[in-house]
């Protein structure tokens, strides 16, 4: 009894690790942002593979991830610009859309291609990988692996604690985005638009702020104080 209750409490204290840095209320506002023209059906099927996404991401970071990033050379800094330059080229891309040039002038027409037209995948990035499981996540993760067994608790919980963990960042990841369905139908075209260039301002500035922290991180192993 007392040792499930240790994986009770080791599964609470990943939670309470990792859901402030996996935010899922942020990828909510990015799944508006960036969902505007799917259909439900699609933003289903985007919130459930990008739930899946980031329990691998999460999964692979804590079995595989310090061995990954000394296999090709990877440091955690490295990790932080990287993401962060991917989240601000997304954030420019939401803050200054692309202007249609060409307009249909048949209706039939139109509405052919918009069922032959392919929604952009952006399950694993951006709402995957950096939006959840961001460069700040997987360095928790990464490091925590390797001090994890030195923890006080039993070698089966120390086995079965991460992946349930993961499981629930996940799970309680897709309720969330699920719920955003409702979100955008009380939000209305108008109001998607506006979070879209809202949160395309605050990913440039998320992006840029994990530059600065790698570079910074960079700077202070390079010349200690």
């Amino acid at each position: 009894m007392s040792e499930i209750l240790d994986l009770f409490s080791a599964v609470g204290l990943g939670l309470m690790i990792l859901l402030p840095l996996a935010n899922p209320l942020t990828t909510i506002a990015l799944l508006l942002g960036l969902a505007g023209d799917m259909t439900d059906e699609e933003r289903n099927n985007q919130s459930l593979m990008a739930s899946i996404y980031v329990f691998i991401i999460m999964a692979v970071s804590f079995y595989a991830g310090q061995l990954v990033m000394n296999t090709f050379g990877i440091s955690i800094p490295g990790l932080r610009i990287a993401g962060g330059l991917i989240v601000a080229f997304i954030g420019f891309r939401m803050l200054f859309p692309k202007q249609q040039v060409e307009e249909q002038t048949m209706l039939d027409h139109k509405n052919e291609e918009m069922k032959k037209h392919s929604s952009a995948n952006i399950a694993f990035v951006p709402l995957a990988m950096p939006s959840t499981a961001g460069p700040g996540t997987i360095a928790m993760i990464i490091s925590t692996a390797s001090t994890i067994k030195t923890s006080h608790y039993p070698t089966w919980v120390l086995h079965v604690a991460p992946v349930l963990t993961f499981l629930s960042v996940s799970v309680i990841l897709w309720l969330c985005l699920r719920s955003s369905g409702t979100i955008m139908h009380w939000v209305g075209k108008s109001g998607i638009e506006a979070i879209s260039r809202l949160m395309g301002f605050l990913l440039v500035c998320m992006g840029v702020q994990f530059v600065i922290n790698g570079v910074l991180e960079i700077a202070a192993t390079t010349h200690p104080a």
